[in-house]
């Protein structure tokens, strides 16, 4: 039971006098709760971070408009790991030790992320919505983690099967030569095997690199009927682009962490008809009330780009908030996390999360998209 106003000001302001919790949970004050993220916000991937960070924060500004959660506002922090592992290391220590965040919320990549894992873990501290789909960040289970999005398999069986329902059977890959593109690979393997196929060829790209011409030498030459890309946005245009100068007239699969307005705008014209896999509904589509509530905080912020990046940073912010809700007032790691464990088939207006003590793989939703004249996005 929480002392009144006026009995807790006339007492003397010591931790024996504040409820546990207050007195311990880093990043929790009566007024704040502090979260942070570990993204790329500068480098090749920065419009991966940044327009994550863009949906978080206007989610968070309409929670605080209202007043909080428990009468708590909510602080966003955000460090630059470049998308690169050894700074991404460093930002999650940083982000523990210094800035004194309560929970992360919000990161950017396979190899960032599975780099902080042991900081993650041995700190305890809870990461709600990693920006990737890799199994190697589900399996095994770890309590800190909790996921958003669906996986890497689950975008890469309905890229496989839709290939196939049209009756191609000769598929390249383009991935990036790290534990993200490696993941993405074994996706792909996965659902074509569940077929009795091999892909048709292999090609690799460096991270934070736009170097593609060995590996188009190397796919074109097997002459493949499609190629599913598992790289950044910068990487992939450059390919796509390269691979058109040469006559190349096959179709293009991207998975959803590639940034789909990123690579559209990298594209341009070039982009039509390249399709991308998505794990959040379309911003653009204003069926869903959950799309609608996202137009408008976003519009609220001053933010007149929309996008599937930010979508997903918005839902990421809408499960913070929840968990937040149900930890309630006595707000501590753990009764965060048993919060969010409670979210059962939670619909966010029309997007549903479940997670449990034993699953924090929270959505399985899937969808293919393509690129259309403008750069617009259509089903």
């Amino acid at each position: 039971m929480f002392l009144s106003r006026r009995l807790f000001f006339s007492a003397p302001l010591t931790f024996a006098h504040l409820p546990h919790s207050w007195a311990s949970a880093p990043g929790v004050t009566d007024r704040e709760v502090v979260f942070g993220q570990f993204a790329a916000l500068s480098g090749p991937a920065a419009q991966l971070g940044l327009r994550l960070q863009a949906g978080m924060k206007a989610c968070f500004a309409q929670v605080n408009a209202g007043g909080g959660v428990g009468g708590r506002t909510i602080r966003l922090v955000s460090r630059d790991d470049g998308y690169e592992a050894n700074r991404a290391v460093a930002a999650v220590n940083a982000l523990i030790n210094e800035d004194k965040v309560f929970a992360l919320a919000g990161s950017v990549g396979t190899p960032t992320g599975l780099a902080a894992v042991p900081v993650i873990s041995e700190a305890g501290i809870p990461l709600i919505g990693l920006f990737t789909g890799a199994q190697g960040l589900r399996e095994p289970f770890n309590r800190n983690l909790f996921h958003v999005r669906a996986s890497y398999f689950d975008e890469m069986e309905r890229i496989v099967q839709q290939l196939t329902t049209l009756g191609v059977t000769k598929i390249g890959v383009f991935y990036q030569n790290d534990s993200y593109g490696e993941a993405g690979l074994a996706g792909v393997r996965r659902a074509l095997q569940r077929r009795k196929m091999e892909p048709a060829g292999l090609g690799t790209v460096e991270r934070n690199s736009v170097d593609v011409a060995k590996a188009l030498d190397q796919l074109l030459k097997t002459q493949p009927e499609a190629i599913v890309q598992v790289s950044a946005y910068k990487s992939c245009a450059a390919f796509i682009k390269a691979a058109r100068q040469r006559g190349y007239g096959g179709q293009f699969f991207n998975v959803s962490f590639v940034g789909s307005k990123a690579l559209a705008d990298e594209l341009g014209d070039s982009g039509i008809g390249v399709v991308i896999s998505q794990v959040v509904p379309s911003p653009f589509q204003s069926a869903l009330p959950v799309v609608r509530d996202y137009q408008r905080h976003m519009a609220a912020m001053g933010e007149k780009e929309i996008d599937f990046s930010s979508m997903e940073g918005y839902l990421i912010a809408r499960v913070v908030t929840e968990g937040l809700r149900r930890a309630g007032r006595g707000l501590t790691r753990e009764s965060f996390v048993a919060g969010l464990e409670s979210l059962y088939e939670f619909d966010i207006g029309g997007f549903r999360i479940t997670f449990t003590p034993q699953n924090h793989e929270g959505s399985r939703f899937t969808e293919l998209t393509m690129i259309s004249r403008g750069g617009k996005f259509v089903r």
